[in-house]
């Protein structure tokens, strides 16, 4: 019982990691990426949908971000999501077939602001590991009266050492991407 516990919990943390290391993805640095786009949500047939499942995307050039959707009846549906998503920055244009993204040279402001948005994130993903523990310390404690006090207490510990190096890993990953963000 404790067993699953502590893996359901783990496991759920090293998903969490992964969320938030998919976040920080979407925080841009000098270079057009396509998961940039990946979540912005488009007005598809009257339900939001992420752009991911309406569009390819190609990069022909550093800053360039070619997306041509599958549906050619969403052109316009997308290219208004994407001018809408203005915290991207991209110059939008339309030419019939496919939208054309250009996004700008970042300025030093501008890097510092997506520090901070990374770190927003960061600090997201540490509070949804720390509520998994949380959760799990909830769980231990209920099984109490089935198993003996030693047994919750090692298994507190290890839940402890769990949650700190699943936060270490998501401080490693946001130092990544800070220094990706800062580097000119």
């Amino acid at each position: 019982m404790i067993a699953d516990v502590l893996s359901d919990t783990k496991d759920k943390m090293s998903k969490a990691v992964e969320v938030a290391k998919d976040d920080f993805g979407t925080v841009r640095t000098g270079r057009a990426n396509p998961a940039l786009y990946q979540k912005v949500l488009v007005d598809y047939y009257g339900s939001p949908t992420p752009l991911g499942q309406l569009a390819g995307f190609q990069q022909p050039e550093a800053r360039v971000l070619v997306i041509t959707p599958f549906d050619k009846s969403a052109l316009k549906d997308i290219e208004k999501a994407l001018v809408a998503a203005s915290h991207l920055g991209g110059n939008v244009s339309n030419d019939g077939t496919i939208i054309r993204t250009v996004l700008p040279e970042l300025t030093e402001e501008r890097r510092k602001e997506y520090v901070k948005l990374a770190r927003d994130k960061g600090e997201a993903a540490r509070v949804v590991v720390r509520n998994l523990r949380r959760k799990g310390k909830d769980d231990l404690d209920a099984l109490k009266n089935e198993v003996g006090e030693d047994e919750i207490a090692r298994a507190e510990k290890e839940l402890d050492a769990a949650t700190k190096s699943t936060i270490d890993a998501i401080d490693e990953a946001l130092k990544k991407k800070e220094t990706e963000l800062l580097a000119v």
